[in-house]
């Protein structure tokens, strides 16, 4: 299996599970590349849905996969003045991944991704709506078909610019 679809596979599979889609999208992208960085999956705790549950603020999934690129491929805190302007090099595959999640999803905000899976958006932190969300499939196919899909092109990007970093050496 193509480790792009193990990503999807793996990341919808965490969603269902552990919800979290920051978390459970950089699980999968970490696992299928072999990256130890539990330092990295903490971090991501509070990313989820919209940041925080809040839902008003960029997808969890998305930020998932934008923390990997900049994970693999971001600068160093022992290289913070980043002479080689390696942070520039990141913002351009951080954009072209948002773009291309955009693509897929027709926005990058929560909210919106909620409403155009499950016809509303969700207060998660709320007992009756997480009760309405899981009813509408959140957890069973929404929610976790985004962080397949994050996954999946995340590792992809990462894939292809590995391999074009190989045919220059």
């Amino acid at each position: 299996m193509e480790k792009s679809e193990k990503a999807y596979e793996l990341a919808f599979k965490y969603e269902a599970e552990y919800g979290g889609c920051a978390q459970t999208t950089l699980a999968a992208i970490f696992d299928v590349l072999n990256v130890e960085a539990d330092d990295a999956f903490k971090s991501a705790t509070g990313l989820a849905a919209g940041i925080g549950l809040s839902g008003d603020g960029t997808c969890g999934a998305l930020i998932g996969g934008a923390m990997a690129l900049s994970y693999l491929f971001g600068r160093d805190r022992k290289n913070f003045a980043d002479p080689e302007k390696k942070r520039f090099e990141t913002y351009k595959i951080v954009r072209e991944y948002y773009k291309k999640f955009k693509e897929v999803f027709g926005s990058t905000r929560c909210f919106d991704i909620q409403r155009k899976l499950m016809g509303r958006t969700f207060d998660l932190l709320d007992p009756k709506d997480w009760e309405e969300f899981l009813k509408a499939g959140g957890h069973t196919d929404k929610c976790p078909s985004v962080t397949g899909t994050a996954a999946k092109l995340a590792v992809e990007m990462i894939l292809e610019r590995m391999k074009s970093k190989e045919s220059k050496v």
